[in-house]
């Protein structure tokens, strides 16, 4: 018979060590010839990434050696840090940031000079020896200069030269089958590639130069992504000009819309080498579809436009792509941590070939999420997912109900889904209560529901975050007196101004969390440089609402408990701004804790300061709402506490 113990206190199987060194992160799946390529980041590596190759026999090769990282910081997110072409693989080396070529064999040599050049998004034709990438150019003072090169895939001492300019921002280079024709990706200041985005068409001559460059769909109210070419050569795109992410064929000079429905084949576009549909024929592609969070992978004809949904295991997708008769592609569930799959689409025999964590995941410790739609301020409808506690070995007290961990997501255009996390059942497993919430914002939910946040950032997302805790307070499941927030970067500052301007919660988290509107419109990297023109205002016009909407200039009415961890070579978050806040709210006599951790980013990558993170805000939570947290944990200073 399962323990009565309060909520909160329950030993769990799952410590923090086991969470986070069992997992990895898998993305960027592809094919080469009969091979099969996806990276890898490793927390036990530091964050270091590897591409890892599974050869036809069953034989897996790590293809960049230790200490190279499979790391590229162009928009500072990165993404497409690699390609695998014909049996070479090309990788920017986040160290040094050069593209390295590594044949079979062979160490990895720098194909692109030392300086202050940044590459992504490769991609290869059929000959002249040619690599066309995303270039960012660090080496003017002032803003980065963003363009489309073409470099010698041999060796580059110039580091390419540019062969489309203009624009704030390109991505996607992608070549016709034939080589003839180029299409591309770019947008300008203020808009972020979800907001619009403009799809471009060029001809290839034989020196690989462009000739009679036009755009071809998008602008600033559509946001266009994933330009692929068909094997016969036909051009695809997703567009969201219907108001939902959709997929499109350039033909006869227009954009016919191929499956029309009210789902996402699309995401936003924070990496590069977003990949959520790919070719297994002329005539067939496969797809990821998402709808409410929830996702299923689908063939469609291209030609009769008929699409049949596929068998998998999965509720949410990652990256996927396809040849002859095959699917390749990153997967969750429930149950099931990311991982790596490869579907033979005429059998529909499928084959896991990587797993994102080393945990066996026990159904009598899981917590499977329950997807609610809730009422919101000013009549709108909101989404999240219920995790309630599990753990067979335990059960709360009669009478009580369990705390409420409400995580608020980054981007802010982010989406909670119903994917197995080690993160959530780590609460959910010691008899905390997790509401992952998809405040209006969030993707996945179309374009409309992503445009809730113009104008209304730090309004919207908090309203909605506190309005799904209520709705389960008052469904009974969970105790209104021990409510907490957490979320990181754009969601940390979710966090911050729900708990600076409401009274909602009785404690708080915030890691990396944007403390200061002003100070990040100031000081943050360029790609999200003008991204608080649509969510704030024009900066410095609007210069009152920054005030207004910035935690840090309201600590006054932040009173409840408060954790900040970050990292302190964070570019996109300075760490000054959590070092002001921690100290504002010491000297003011509220209890607050801060962690600053060495060497990290924006974002943890390192697992010793990602397993310090976690037990510090267990640590937290255990002190602050007074029960016992099972087993040994550092000891955290809790400032006023």
């Amino acid at each position: 018979m399962p323990q009565t113990a309060p909520y909160g206190s329950w030993t769990s199987p799952l410590s923090a060590e086991r969470a986070v060194a069992a997992g990895i992160g898998l993305g960027e799946v592809a094919f080469d010839g009969d091979s099969l390529v996806w990276l890898e980041s490793r927390p036990t590596e530091k964050g270091r990434s590897v591409v890892m190759r599974r050869a036809a026999d069953g034989t897996l090769q790590e293809l960049n050696p230790a200490p190279f990282n499979a790391r590229t910081r162009v928009h500072e997110y990165g993404g497409g840090a690699y390609l695998m072409h014909r049996g070479v693989l090309f990788f920017s080396h986040f160290v040094d940031q050069r593209l390295y070529r590594v044949d079979a064999g062979q160490a990895p040599r720098p194909i692109t000079p030392e300086g202050a050049l940044r590459f992504a998004d490769l991609c290869a034709g059929p000959a002249r020896g040619l690599l066309w990438a995303v270039r960012e150019d660090h080496r003017a003072p002032g803003e980065p200069r963003n363009t489309l090169v073409a470099l010698r895939a041999d060796a580059d001492a110039d580091g390419g030269h540019v062969v489309a300019e203009g624009h704030d921002f390109y991505a996607a280079p992608r070549l016709s089958p034939d080589g003839r024709r180029l299409a591309w990706l770019c947008w300008n200041h203020p808009d972020m590639p979800w907001d619009g985005c403009e799809l471009w068409l060029a001809g290839v001559d034989g020196a690989g130069r462009l000739h009679d460059a036009r755009r071809i769909a998008g602008g600033r109210d559509e946001a266009v992504q994933q330009p692929q070419w068909s094997p016969d050569g036909r051009l695809h795109f997703v567009s969201d000009r219907s108001g939902w992410w959709n997929l499109y064929r350039w033909s006869d000079e227009r954009a016919d819309a191929l499956c029309p429905m009210q789902a996402e084949f699309g995401q936003p576009m924070w990496n590069l080498g977003l990949s959520t549909y790919a070719f297994a024929s002329a005539r067939h592609l496969v797809c990821s579809i998402g709808q409410r969070g929830v996702s299923r992978l689908a063939v469609l004809d291209t030609g009769s436009l008929h699409l049949r949904d596929l068998a998998t295991p999965c509720s949410s997708f990652g990256h996927v792509a396809a040849a002859e008769g095959r699917a390749l592609f990153t997967g969750a569930s429930p149950l099931q941590p990311t991982s790596v799959y490869l579907l033979q689409l005429d059998t529909g025999r499928i084959e896991l070939l990587r797993r994102g964590s080393t945990l066996d995941t026990d159904p009598d410790y899981t917590s499977v999420a329950q997807a609610i739609e809730f009422p919101s301020a000013d009549g709108r409808t909101a989404h999240a997912f219920h995790y309630a506690p599990r753990n067979q070995d335990f059960r709360g007290p009669d009478g009580e109900q369990p705390p409420l961990l409400v995580m608020s997501h980054g981007g802010p255009t982010s989406m909670a889904a119903d994917a197995y996390r080690a993160g959530v059942q780590y609460w959910t497993s010691r008899g905390i209560a997790v509401l992952d919430v998809n405040y209006g914002g969030s993707s996945g939910f179309g374009r409309a529901y992503r445009q809730r946040l113009d104008g209304a950032w730090g309004v919207v997302d908090v309203q909605d975050c506190i309005h799904g805790a209520q709705f389960l307070v008052q469904r009974g499941e969970v105790d209104g007196r021990r409510l907490i927030i957490r979320g990181g970067s754009a969601g940390g500052y979710t966090t911050l101004s729900a708990l600076a301007f409401h009274d909602a919660f009785a404690c708080g988290a915030s890691l990396y969390g944007i403390g200061d509107l002003q100070t990040l419109a100031a000081d943050t990297h360029k790609f999200e440089s003008r991204y608080l023109d649509r969510l704030v205002g024009p900066w410095p016009e609007a210069r009152q609402t920054y005030l207004d909407r910035s935690p840090i200039h309201h600590l006054d009415g932040l009173k409840c408990p408060l954790i900040l961890l970050q990292g302190a070579e964070d570019k996109v978050v300075p760490p000054e701004q959590s070092r002001r806040m921690h100290a504002a709210l010491k000297a003011r006599g509220v209890p607050v804790a801060y962690l600053e951790f060495a060497g990290e980013q924006h974002g943890f990558r390192d697992a010793r300061n990602i397993v310090r993170a976690l037990e510090a805000e267990a640590s937290f939570y255990a002190r602050v709402l007074g029960f016992e947290l099972a087993g040994a944990v550092a000891p955290l200073l809790i400032d006023n506490l």
